[in-house]
């Protein structure tokens, strides 16, 4: 699979900045006391890094070498420890915390899903706690993305030229073409991602089939239970055997 064009990865933060979601997975690490935390897909980096305190050992796991790249860089970035590649590098165990953020569980495809859960149950310690969200299928976001029209900004990089198609697939699958054109040297930067969008009892599935025991999903980042309208679902499950 192609990386990320650097280009893009440097516009990652600001396209992506810090929020909410991450105000909940900090402040979920300490109410459960966290001393090793994991980060599964953690890409630029951006919250992974403010996990790190004294007492407190964090790997950043992502099978972006760009990506990894510039999280390195990251004035603290010296305080992580950075792997590259999927479920299957992460290289140790016992793990107290375990987040999957940047809806990154959409981005794992269906063979590689319950392998990445069993993973993830394999690296945490009995009754750890393993935090991610994933975006409603109901709430069908992907009908928002499709841009025809082309959008101007300026960039570090000058002047960016962005559009966007998209594709539905079956097994609740979306094809995201994304169009970036740097009009200084007239590069076409095309990236494509499939998404998969997974309801709430789908995932419940793959959860306990992981032996994982959900506590909680809720429909936003204040603790809201998710009735089944809002656009994302927070999930909360432990290692339960």
């Amino acid at each position: 699979m192609p990386d990320y064009d650097r280009r893009l990865v440097d516009l990652y933060d600001g396209d992506n900045p810090d929020g909410p979601d991450h105000d909940y997975y900090r402040a979920l690490a300490d109410r459960v006391g966290a001393t090793s935390v994991l980060d599964l897909g953690c890409g630029t980096g951006i919250l992974t890094v403010t996990f790190s305190r004294p007492g407190r050992s964090v790997v950043g796991v992502d099978p972006s070498a760009a990506m990894l790249d510039f999280a390195r860089k990251r004035p603290t970035g010296s305080g992580v420890t950075w792997v590259q590649g999927d479920s299957r590098a992460i290289p140790s165990s016992g793990f107290d915390y375990a987040v999957m953020t940047g809806n990154v569980a959409q981005h794992i495809p269906a063979p590689d899903w319950p392998r990445t859960l069993r993973d993830l149950h394999a690296a945490l310690a009995p009754g750890a706690l393993l935090a991610f969200e994933s975006r409603n299928p109901a709430a069908r976001a992907w009908e928002q993305w499709h841009q025809e029209d082309a959008s101007f900004r300026q960039t570090d990089h000058g002047p960016l030229r962005e559009w966007a198609q998209v594709k539905t697939l079956c097994g609740g699958r979306v094809v995201l073409t994304a169009h970036n054109v740097f009009e200084s040297t007239g590069d076409h930067v095309i990236e494509e991602q499939t998404l998969t969008f997974r309801t709430e009892e789908q995932i419940r599935d793959a959860l306990t089939e992981a032996h994982f025991a959900l506590r909680h999903v809720w429909g936003d980042w204040d603790g809201s239970p998710f009735d089944g309208t809002q656009p994302v679902m927070v999930f909360e499950a432990v290692v339960s055997d």
